[in-house]
């Protein structure tokens, strides 16, 4: 075996270049003193296809970027094996991911909160956000001039504003910004491009922070494991083109390395369950059976309608079109090109008695899986719809003791009763919108699952058989204070240790109501403050915005109710009202 060569002493070593790791080392070494060490397992992110926000498929089914992860057999469907792409290389899942830009509703951080994630409410979370966001136009709770750029699209195609409106005849608030304000009801989207191009992690952090001189990133770095010594994490072992090296750490090392390969690297380095440790020959630091438990995800079903009227992006779906969409784009940084064609959706209560949204709808004006890999043969339209709040939970176990092994994860989808009537509803309540007279002059035939398919029975196959990850996945280190927690939520230490700390997806208690890109960046912006020992000024004035009679009534077109001032009624509603 060869040498370990000595790839040198940092102030900071960030395992993971992803969402979280490029926020954490733009942040740390804002201080010019401090030398950070990123190691990323992935290459560069310079590539037209990551660039062009309608390329998104591609990057994502692309082995240069995704890690190409598959779940073990699912129970709760059937046995399926699902796709799990998780990003490799320079900005990590951002830089594969459909940009939809969603901070979810301040409900989520105040369930977080009440949970047991000190410090992680609304108030505190809100001024991390306007620090990130760089949003065209934005109010008072926005983001101006942040690394990240956020933009509404174009919403040329009639489609768009068809489906908002026929949320609004159903009986639905509209809200004129779901990242603002009011995040519940139908309205615009929003995405992560800035100038036409993708905005994600490595270009708004990363780059920039490179260019100052005092971060380095090694990429193609795959991590073995931690070192510790009495208690203290003093560095990593990785290779680098098979190569064995170390990096030692003088303040701290930084585990940003996803929901999927976080609990890996510390299984891997003796922290976590120990039987399954002992397994795999690997020596128990600590035995912590809440590592790699806890896995949450967003489950997402398409339903399709042929579109009498051609004004689908079907129009383009073909050599020549697309073509012309790229020419443009390359020349220009405009048109079909420059957007992630989600440009509406909204946020709705699968029923009463949930105080906030537990369905989310991206609306396309096309009828195509979200990996690009089948298309209707006409014009069509459809929604990918799916619950937020699911109650199942999985986990991530390791396949051996070896860095190149992937991980085992299995999601147990559809394993808990509550999520076959909560899916069950996102169909009908869907069904229903595409009902309404806005959607009549467009509105054909149901493509999927088909108007003949009504009875539990029938729904319940189809969702076997079609329901797909919406690519969310978190909670395997989850933060809190009980004793099961893995993560401190005032430090980000992981429990127990001096010198790590772990920031992403992997920490959050709960999934949030919507895309996580925006949740992770925030987190890791408020974490970089928490490590260096300093934090912004709560917003105590922000709203949180419900109906006032969500205990009753499954709709609104009211959402007027502000728990802002009433946290401890809020937090009562959340624990009794929302799904755990």
């Amino acid at each position: 075996m060869s040498e370990t060569a000595d790839a040198g002493t940092y102030d900071y070593v960030i395992i993971g270049a992803g969402s979280a790791g490029c926020v954490m080392a733009a942040r740390l070494g804002e201080d010019s003193s401090m030398r950070i060490l990123v190691l990323e397992a992935g290459g560069s992110d310079n590539s037209i296809f990551v660039k062009m926000p309608s390329a998104l498929s591609i990057p994502m089914n692309t082995t240069r970027f995704n890690w190409g992860m598959t779940t073990e057999p699912e129970p709760g469907l059937d046995g399926r094996v699902m796709n799990l792409p998780r990003g490799k290389g320079l900005g990590g899942s951002s830089s594969i991911n459909g940009m939809c830009w969603v901070r979810g509703n301040p409900m989520d951080y105040e369930l977080w909160s009440a949970l047991g994630a000190d410090g992680w409410h609304w108030a505190n979370v809100l001024p991390y956000f306007r620090r990130l966001e760089n949003v065209r136009g934005g109010g008072s709770l926005r983001g101006t001039d942040g690394p990240i750029s956020v933009r509404r699209g174009a919403e040329a195609n009639p489609l768009y504003r068809a489906f908002v409106e026929a949320g609004r005849q159903a009986g639905y608030a509209v809200s004129e910004n779901m990242n603002d304000r009011q995040h519940e009801g139908f309205g615009p989207m929003e995405m992560s491009v800035g100038n036409g191009v993708r905005s994600s992690a490595a270009v708004g952090y990363l780059h920039p922070a490179m260019r100052r001189g005092n971060v380095r990133v090694i990429k193609h770095a795959l991590v073995d494991r931690l070192t510790f010594e009495d208690g203290r994490c003093t560095g990593v072992l990785f290779s680098q083109n098979g190569k064995p090296m170390r990096a030692k750490a003088g303040r701290d090392v930084v585990l940003s390395a996803g929901s999927i390969m976080s609990p890996a690297v510390l299984m891997r380095s003796g922290i976590g369950p120990a039987q399954q440790l002992k397994e795999h020959g690997i020596p128990v630091i600590a035995d912590r059976g809440a590592v790699g438990a806890n896995l949450m995800d967003h489950l997402e079903i398409y339903l399709q309608m042929e579109c009498r009227e051609p004004v689908t992006l079907f129009s383009y779906m073909n050599p020549f079109g697309k073509a012309l969409i790229g020419a443009r784009w390359i020349m220009t940084r405009t048109g079909l090109g420059a957007t992630n064609h989600f440009e509406s959706g909204g946020h709705i209560r699968s029923r009463a008695g949930i105080v906030y949204p537990d369905i989310q709808f991206h609306f396309l004006p096309l009828a195509i899986s979200y990996d690009g890999k089948s298309m209707a043969t006409g014009h069509g339209f459809q929604v990918h719809v799916g619950t937020k709040r699911s109650k199942s939970r999985g986990w991530v176990k390791l396949r051996s003791a070896m860095p190149e092994d992937l991980p085992r994860v299995r999601f147990n989808y559809m394993t808990h009763p509550d999520d076959w009537l909560e899916m069950r509803a996102c169909i009908r309540l869907t069904r229903e919108i595409f009902a309404q007279p806005a959607l009549a002059p467009y509105r054909g035939k149901e493509l999927a699952p088909g108007a003949a398919c009504k009875d539990d029975a029938c729904l319940d196959q189809f969702l076997k058989d079609k329901v797909e990850s919406a690519y969310h996945p978190c909670g395997t280190c989850r933060m809190g204070t009980d004793d099961d927690a893995v993560v401190d939520p005032l430090t980000m230490k992981l429990k127990g240790f001096e010198g790590l700390r772990v920031v992403d997806s992997s920490v959050m208690p709960r999934a949030t109501a919507g895309d996580l890109n925006a949740p992770t960046l925030v987190m890791a912006e408020r974490a970089a403050d928490l490590v260096r020992g300093q934090r912004l000024a709560p917003i105590e004035d922000a709203p949180i915005l419900a109906d006032p009679n969500w205990a009753t009534c499954q709709r609104s077109s009211a959402i007027t109710r502000d728990y802002a001032k009433d946290r401890e009624a809020l937090r009562t509603a959340l624990l009794q009202g929302a799904p755990q």
